[in-house]
């Protein structure tokens, strides 16, 4: 194990106690000063008290908490810049990149190592050699999957993605037994349900990230037509992710103040059409290729919560155990994120309008997953 930096002042009272091969004088050992300590090495310690201890230094060794480590599955546009956005927090110390081709997963791990540097920061980025460099993960994060191609259909595209997805969770299974796993392969609500059946880890480690996103699009079409209020507006959004998604005005507020009251309807209708086509939008506007910036800080904001341990509430994609109704299905419901992952599903109270469409969400997102135990893909589970 590996162990922070830190530096701490500390009095210890010696009498007559023998440390190692020193036998240290009977009065007060003051302000020794720890710093830059790993395991298996040791803080040297002398103190002033009116006169020095001259040979009477000893040994302390001391035990500090683990350095953190995220594992980054996928490093295309998307698990590339979860990676950057890591080191260049400083969020954890340890970042592993695992790609298909280690020579360019090596390379970009290089790169923000040394961004890294740049930064001041203590952050390392390496490239995974193998499925085995995972352990000792704190977290890891599923970007992989297969983007669709022309003539490719909805159930192919599910299909293949279930499988990149399955694959890596075993691995994960295997190699990181604690960790709390981050899903966002798409469709999201589907590949979190294979992560999870595929790991089988509790619900509480294996989320899906969406609902941070959502969010983040909600709220930046709420400043597009407030034009004021950025950075204070605080959207909620639960249900699958895409198209039936349900946006939540009620919940949703700016600098404290409902949205309701500063916007019509007809307003937020539009707001809310926005938001559910927030990622096609883009695709549209690029051409070639989908939104990856907001994703991937979205992604980070979710593993900030797990390692910092900051139980913040966020929605994210979760296996429901008569959660708003319903069991054995995922869907993105808020929750309080903490060390554990998710450490609690947090009820709210929805407009009957809400409750339907959520119901509507739910059945979607059942489709698919009916469909892939119609192929006998959860089989060799």
């Amino acid at each position: 194990m590996k162990y922070n930096l830190f530096l701490t002042y500390c009095f210890i009272f010696v009498t007559n106690t023998r440390y190692n091969e020193y036998q240290l004088p009977n009065y007060f050992v003051s302000q020794i000063v720890f710093a830059n300590v790993y395991e298996h090495q040791y803080v040297f310690a002398s103190s002033f008290l009116g006169k020095r201890l001259e040979s009477n230094i000893f040994e302390i060794r001391i035990k500090m908490a683990k350095g953190k480590k995220v594992t980054v599955i996928g490093t295309g546009n998307f698990g590339s810049t979860v990676a950057f956005i890591l080191a260049m927090n400083g969020t954890c110390h340890n970042v592993l990149l695992r790609g298909r081709n280690y020579d360019v997963t090596k390379g970009k791990a290089l790169d923000m190592s040394q961004a890294a540097n740049a930064a001041r920061q203590h952050t390392i980025v390496k490239a995974a050699k193998g499925p085995e460099d995972m352990a000792g993960s704190d977290v890891v994060v599923i970007t992989a999957g297969a983007p669709r191609t022309p003539g490719m259909s909805r159930d192919d595209l599910l299909l293949m993605n279930a499988d990149i997805v399955k694959m890596y969770a075993k691995e994960i299974k295997e190699h990181a037994p604690d960790a709390v796993v981050v899903v966002v392969s798409n469709p999201l609500d589907v590949m979190t349900y294979v992560a999870l059946k595929a790991t089988g880890f509790p619900r509480e480690r294996v989320l899906g990230m969406a609902g941070i996103l959502d969010a983040a699009r909600m709220a930046h079409f709420i400043y597009e037509k407030l034009e004021y209020g950025a950075g204070q507006i605080r959207a909620t959004v639960m249900g699958g992710h895409g198209d039936t998604m349900v946006p939540l005005p009620k919940f949703t507020t700016v600098a404290g103040v409902p949205i309701e009251d500063l916007l019509d309807s007809e307003e937020i209708g539009e707001i809310v059409k926005k938001t559910r086509n927030g990622g096609a939008q883009i695709v549209n506007l690029l051409g070639d290729g989908s939104a990856y910036y907001a994703p991937a800080k979205s992604t980070t904001v979710m593993v900030d919560a797990i390692l910092k341990d900051t139980n913040q509430i966020h929605s994210c994609a979760i296996m429901l155990q008569n959660d708003y109704g319903y069991s054995d299905i995922v869907s993105g419901v808020p929750v309080m994120i903490g060390a554990g992952g998710a450490e609690q599903v947090i009820m709210m109270t929805l407009k009957n309008l809400q409750v339907k469409k959520f119901q509507n969400s739910i059945a979607t997102v059942q489709e698919m997953v009916d469909k892939l135990y119609e192929l006998k893909f959860f089989d060799d589970i």
